[in-house]
């Protein structure tokens, strides 16, 4: 049985005088989780998991088991809650500081070595948060924030140094090369779960694929979670960058040490009837939702899921109303603010970006 299936969207960005007319997405194909799993025990499940969700394997992993449980009428102990929360938050950080740093940036030669040494630290923060030492959990945590310090955050206020590549690029992006839309925004929130989670076990694919809320397609991820803690204005890539940045430093200060949930709701379960359950997990990119339904000795007959993708790159979605009726700056300047606005909704899906003149094939 082959797992693999195509991870990456391609946006083609139609022109008209210097301005963005319209906005095509091509989404990534899904795999059909009910053909490929059912009659077959849940738990056997946890070992395909990682191969095949390559992006939040971990907030993955968590809503699956999660949502399992509340199928079968169980509740995580306090002390598994507490290491599932805090195994997503590692992962949620380590996807943060890849999205910044990797691939965007032009580095030096002490700036690249800050981002390996970032990456490292994060990565063996998430592959051990289900175990780790509160202690060595604050070394690890002391390390990405020295090497954040090397790439220009600087202090708990997370003010960017100038000079620095990151300042450089915020600054790039801040620039009058691209003017979005005014476009109305909508924001998922966990008080959203119930009824999303409802539908997606109703109708499976149906509804995944091209999710709605009343009509409405809801932003999900950073800027939605920002939304939540204070008002937020229509926002260009640069709002959206620096608002990666300061949810990097509060994840940041909850590893190193706080004891309360750093987000409402990042991991919630849901019984929606005997052998049915659901679950939400607040990932990287946003709220990610699981489904299953299980037959009296364990095994899936049904089992859905709803990714934050499929909001933000909806094709009446968040972006798309950002984009659309956008004036931007000719050549390459304008081109790069549009790929720094599509890749500051989502720090994990590859995508690629085509520019066309609207008339032309």
């Amino acid at each position: 049985m082959s797992l693999g299936f195509r991870n990456e969207i391609d946006i083609t960005v139609w022109l008209a005088s210097g301005t963005i007319a319209d906005v095509a997405i091509r989404p990534r194909s899904r795999p059909p989780l009910t053909r490929l799993f059912a009659g077959k025990p849940a738990m056997s499940l946890l070992s395909v998991l990682p191969r095949l969700f390559s992006l939040c394997s971990v907030a993955h992993q968590v809503a699956f088991l999660s949502a399992v449980e509340a199928a079968q009428g169980q509740e995580a102990t306090p002390v598994t809650a507490r290491r599932r929360v805090t195994a997503v938050v590692a992962e949620r950080l380590t996807e943060l500081l890849r999205g910044l740093f990797v691939g965007w940036l032009t580095l030096d030669a002490t700036s690249a070595a800050a981002v390996r040494a970032m990456m490292q630290a994060s990565t063996v923060l998430g592959g051990a948060s289900d175990a780790v030492p509160k202690a060595l959990r604050r070394d690890v945590v002391a390390q990405i924030k020295a090497a954040l310090g090397a790439l220009g955050i600087c202090g708990e206020d997370q003010i960017l140094a100038p000079g620095s590549a990151l300042a450089a690029y915020v600054a790039r992006c801040d620039g009058e090369v691209l003017s979005p839309a005014m476009a109305e925004q909508s924001f998922l929130t966990t008080a959203d779960d119930l009824e999303i989670v409802t539908r997606l076990l109703a109708d499976g694919a149906a509804y995944s694929d091209a999710p709605e809320l009343g009509g409405k397609i809801p932003e999900t991820g950073v800027w939605a979670r920002r939304a939540q803690r204070e008002p937020v204005s229509s926002a260009g890539p640069a709002a959206r960058l620096k608002a990666r940045i300061a949810e990097v430093a509060r994840l940041c200060a909850w590893l190193d040490g706080g004891d309360e949930d750093p987000d409402d709701g990042v991991v919630a379960s849901y019984r929606l009837g005997a052998g049915k359950g659901a679950a939400a997990v607040e990932c990287a990119r946003g709220r990610l939702y699981h489904a299953v339904a299980l037959d009296d000795e364990d095994r899936i007959t049904s089992f859905e899921f709803l990714a934050p993708t499929e909001w933000n790159f909806h094709a009446r979605g968040p972006l798309v109303q950002s984009l659309k009726g956008a004036t931007l700056a000719a050549g390459r300047p304008g081109q790069d603010a549009v790929r720094a606005l599509v890749g500051s909704f989502d720090p994990c899906v590859g995508f690629s970006l085509s520019f066309r003149e609207a008339g032309h094939a």
